[in-house]
């Protein structure tokens, strides 16, 4: 596979919106691939986590999100099971699962009834351990400030808004990753 390739095929048709995911991918895959070499003890596929990393917000053009150059129709919050939509057409299970797991620290079926939201009624909660490291590094780089790396006090904050559980993720995912 060639993530880069996958890139180029959706988002060149929208250079800026390229610009924005291509960095901030890159930046996750970065973070992820150094947690991995600082704790040997992870067993992780690491090419994997570099692909997946680079590809988990392939399905954003199809959003509206214009202050990230998203000109589509529909709601940012669908962006995750629509670039999962692509990787499976593509063939890429795997990295789809990543795509449509990555948005908070996932979200529940449960959350998703309850609150209405505009998803495919699955529970949508990161399950293997890189989709769980590509959700924790994503939560640290934001689409708008592509140069500033959050602190963890910072990402745990923005998370605040999704509830007691999606903070109880994200604190398990510290301990196991920082």
């Amino acid at each position: 596979m060639e993530a880069l390739q996958l890139l180029h095929r959706y988002l060149d048709p929208y250079p800026a919106l390229f610009d924005i995911v291509y960095t901030h991918s890159k930046s996750i895959a970065d973070k992820a691939l150094k947690i991995l070499d600082t704790h040997p003890g992870i067993q992780a596929d690491r090419q994997f986590i570099e692909e997946a990393a680079m590809l988990h917000d392939i399905g954003v053009h199809k959003t509206f999100a214009p202050d990230i150059a998203c000109f589509g129709t529909q709601p940012y919050i669908c962006h995750g099971y629509l670039g999962a939509d692509i990787l499976r057409a593509e063939g890429y299970e795997r990295h789809a699962l990543v795509c449509e797991r990555h948005t908070g620290t996932g979200i529940s079926l449960q959350e998703i009834i309850e609150k209405q939201l505009p998803l495919p009624h699955r529970d949508m909660i990161p399950v293997s351990i890189e989709e769980q490291l590509i959700c924790f590094t994503d939560k640290f780089f934001s689409k708008t400030n592509l140069q500033k790396e959050r602190s963890t006090d910072q990402a745990r904050r923005k998370l605040e808004r999704f509830g007691p559980e999606s903070l109880e993720r994200f604190d398990f995912w510290c301990k196991s990753f920082l």
